[in-house]
């Protein structure tokens, strides 16, 4: 699936399943329930990406994702600064608690955030 298509099902999944209501003041309540559907992203073709407990190369190897892989990105952080297939960037990828990708790996189709920065 294109990056495109992967955008565009995302907005539409996004559209669908945002719910809430409109207060007194006129601003929206959005319920607990308004999370975006998952998206996943292809790494690079050909590549396996070291997946590190911290967004840095000083950070331990956690696992190696395997060519071909698709992740999803549960929040992005600035870290080391990586060059890769997509460019260079600072911005990685977490993927689970304690698990980061660089975004140099990722095709997001974007060279800056495309979801919720991790606290």
């Amino acid at each position: 699936m294109a990056t495109s298509e992967i955008n565009e099902n995302a907005s539409e999944s996004v559209n669908e399943s945002v719910s809430g209501d409109v207060n007194a003041s006129g601003a929206s309540n959005l319920s607990a329930r308004s999370a975006a559907a998952t998206v996943y992203y292809p790494v690079a073709p050909g590549q396996q990406v070291n997946v590190r407990r911290g967004p840095n190369t000083g950070s331990q190897i956690v696992r190696v994702l395997p060519e071909d892989s698709r992740i999803a990105i549960r929040c992005q952080t600035r870290g080391e600064t990586i060059t890769g297939p997509y460019g260079t960037t600072d911005i990685w990828d977490s993927i689970a608690p304690g698990q980061y990708v660089s975004d140099a790996y990722v095709k997001t189709g974007s060279d800056g955030f495309v979801t919720i920065r991790c606290s």
